[in-house]
């Protein structure tokens, strides 16, 4: 698996950090989530920003994973969409479940949410955006969550792939994500 350059990492979370207007924030996290994912064996960025035709819903990130490829995302489907959250305070309950709808919308049956500050309520006590993470998880929706202390961790993809690993685990066994 690759090396993340430590110095591309840190310009991208620089960036991200000097941002003063929220589409420059967005745009800034989107560069570093596609960095971070590019790097992984099979990933490739299938879409950036596309909005459905009715013009209602917009998907920040779409990727494509070449699934045969053992040494990636192998248990992740062929078309992965991610939604680009950096705020300042943690992603409410409303828009989770609106991530939610919108991979309904779309037939997916995997997202990852990134989200800089986390989500709202407490995994323990399964409030809050989390309840909407377990609500899904029993339409068969698994919502998958990265803050941003996570990507400032990352060193290699396998770290990146391991994650998610034990967030699907996690998912599965105590029906939320941390």
């Amino acid at each position: 698996m690759a090396q993340y350059s430590r110095r591309r990492l840190d310009e991208f979370l620089q960036r991200s950090n000097n941002a003063t207007t929220s589409h420059e924030k967005g745009k800034a996290l989107e560069d570093l989530i596609c960095y971070i994912f590019e790097k992984v064996p099979g990933m490739s960025v299938s879409f950036k920003n596309e909005t459905n035709y009715a013009q209602t819903e917009e998907i920040d990130i779409g990727f494509w994973n070449e699934s045969y490829n053992s040494r990636g995302f192998h248990y992740f489907p062929a078309l992965v969409l991610v939604e680009c959250k950096n705020w300042s305070r943690p992603v409410d309950t409303q828009n989770v479940a609106y991530f939610i709808q919108k991979l309904q919308n779309r037939g997916r049956d995997y997202g990852i949410i990134v989200a800089t500050n986390g989500i709202t309520g407490s995994r323990e006590r399964n409030d809050g955006a989390y309840y909407e993470i377990s609500m899904a998880l029993s339409r068969r929706l698994h919502i998958l969550i990265l803050s941003y202390e996570e990507i400032e961790n990352l060193n290699t993809t396998q770290d990146l792939v391991n994650l998610f690993k034990e967030k699907l685990c996690e998912l599965a066994m105590t029906t939320t994500t941390f």
